[in-house]
């Protein structure tokens, strides 16, 4: 006898594209699943309506009797308490006291990433980087494998990263004395007396060399460091901050100690600190941090890049089915007046609206959703200490990319010509301030935005103005914004693929 099937049908219906934008960072889709359990029955019936009949466009008659959310009242945020203050040093600190959980987040940050390669050699880059990566390897007190098992003892994270403008050496541990004295010690060898083993140098450049072939097999990291390379041209920003398979081999060990002697001091420093702590013991964990922390002098400031003043189009031969596209121009650095801020701010909003990552966006709707030409587009961007790069960027099938191209340029030259609406940047902004307690919902969250606040020397009204310059945007500020900032005429675009978009296809001859 054969046994009936229990489930008849599972059907999957997305409710992905009516969905209203939630939070870029916390929300990205959701789907909904049906089950539909039917005996199989002689002579049963499917009366269900025929997807043809079903009007896809009409309002979702269930929304209008909802009452739970009648009565909601504003949003209201609470920032964090922040409280600031400078080492003996003269060190600035930001401090961000949580109870809620034992533990302790120090995050202490050098103008020091990799435009600083140069000043200690013109020729190698990925000293910054490698410097970075060796404090974690070992003290004069502990060699690589007594430092690693002391880290591992105490159950803390401790480490320390490289970026274009910044240097950081990061630590979370447990509250108590116990934990916390030793994580800081380990810190403070990692900082001041580095091993910086020559046989261990040696194996990181391997090691770097191996990664740096294989990126080659990645298209998206070739048209990041063909963009960067093409925008900033001789500026610091223009090399990758790992270094190339050309500079790594020549990194030699006292340049990793040349640059932590000058870049790793008291007047180039800032510290963030978030957790259970009191004022007057994060005032003396900052002097502990960083007490035998050379003076020095603070890095001089970079030089500013030039904008490009024509369009560029670059294309990288890569066998792939796919074409990677990055394209954009020169955007802002990181504004610290007030007047400025709320000019990033208007700008974040329209930009929000023409690139940003949710379905809402008009390239996403365009060319994903109209068009078909890619599963994402995104624009963001990307404000530093000299002016950081916009980027819009997507990847599409080899003999479509030229038209996605075209139709990227097309939606944002008529968003400059014709402006956002209202009701976009009511979501918008809306999303913007509702979405906001999410970056300080951990400890984590909290000492980023202020290693990042202390870093940038950003005033401690900083986030606590954040939804006033939220509310405060106006339509004809935001569109003027938007058409003062974006140049696409002038738009660098690198494509890497198998096919060159902008060869023209020649007609074939006659035979």
């Amino acid at each position: 006898m054969t046994q009936t099937p229990f489930l008849k049908k599972i059907k999957f219906t997305s409710h992905f594209n009516q969905l209203p934008y939630l939070s870029a960072c916390a929300f990205f889709g959701m789907m909904s699943l049906t089950t539909i359990a039917q005996a199989d029955m002689a002579g049963g019936e499917d009366t269900r309506t025929p997807a043809a009949a079903v009007d896809t466009s009409a309002p979702i008659a269930a929304l209008s009797k909802l009452s739970s959310l009648d009565d909601t009242k504003p949003l209201q945020v609470t920032v964090p308490k922040i409280q600031s203050f400078k080492t003996k040093a003269s060190i600035p600190v930001l401090f961000g006291p949580t109870t809620t959980l034992p533990i302790v987040d120090i995050d202490l940050r050098f103008n020091a990433g990799s435009a600083r390669d140069g000043s200690i050699s013109q020729s190698v880059f990925g000293i910054a980087n490698m410097t970075a990566t060796m404090l974690e390897q070992g003290s004069k007190r502990l060699d690589e494998n007594e430092f690693t098992r002391a880290v591992e003892t105490l159950g803390i994270n401790l480490g320390s990263s490289a970026y274009k403008d910044m240097f950081i050496v990061s630590l979370r541990s447990l509250s108590d004395d116990k934990h916390l004295l030793p994580a800081v010690d380990l810190m403070t060898q990692m900082l001041i007396e580095p091993r910086f083993d020559e046989q261990i140098l040696a194996r990181n450049k391997a090691r770097l060399l191996v990664g740096l072939q294989q990126q080659k097999q990645d298209p998206g990291s070739l048209a990041s460091i063909a963009f960067s390379k093409a925008l900033y041209g001789d500026h610091p920003y223009a090399h990758p901050s790992v270094g190339t398979l050309e500079t790594v081999p020549n990194i030699e060990r006292q340049q990793l100690i040349d640059f932590k002697n000058r870049y790793l001091v008291a007047a180039n420093a800032s510290l963030a600190m978030t957790g259970n702590l009191t004022l007057e013991q994060a005032k003396k964990l900052a002097e502990d941090i960083t007490a035998e922390l050379p003076l020095g002098k603070a890095a001089s400031a970079l030089p500013e890049p030039k904008p490009l003043i024509q369009p560029q189009h670059i294309h990288i031969p890569f066998p792939s089915t796919q074409t990677t596209v990055l394209m954009g121009q020169l955007g802002e650095k990181r504004a610290t007046d007030p007047q400025a801020q709320q000019e990033q701010t208007n700008f974040a909003v329209g930009n929000e609206v023409l690139a940003g990552g949710d379905f809402n966006a008009r390239l996403m709707t365009e060319v994903r959703k109209n068009l078909g030409y890619t599963y994402g587009i995104s624009g963001s961007m990307n404000p530093m200490l000299a002016r950081g790069p916009y980027q819009i960027g997507f990847s599409t099938r080899n003999d479509k990319a030229r038209a996605a191209i075209d139709a990227s340029l097309e939606v944002i030259n008529e968003t400059l010509d014709k402006g956002i609406t209202s009701d976009e940047m009511k979501l918008t902004t809306d999303n913007l301030k509702n979405s906001f307690p999410m970056g300080f919902a951990s400890n984590a969250g909290i000492n980023g935005l202020l290693g990042m606040m202390s870093f940038y020397q950003l005033p401690t009204s900083y986030l606590t103005n954040y939804v006033n310059r939220i509310e405060q945007v106006k339509l004809s500020e935001v569109n003027q914004t938007l058409r003062d900032t974006l140049k696409p005429d002038n738009f660098l675009i690198v494509t890497v693929g198998e096919v060159n978009p902008w060869d023209e296809k020649k007609p074939k001859k006659k035979s």
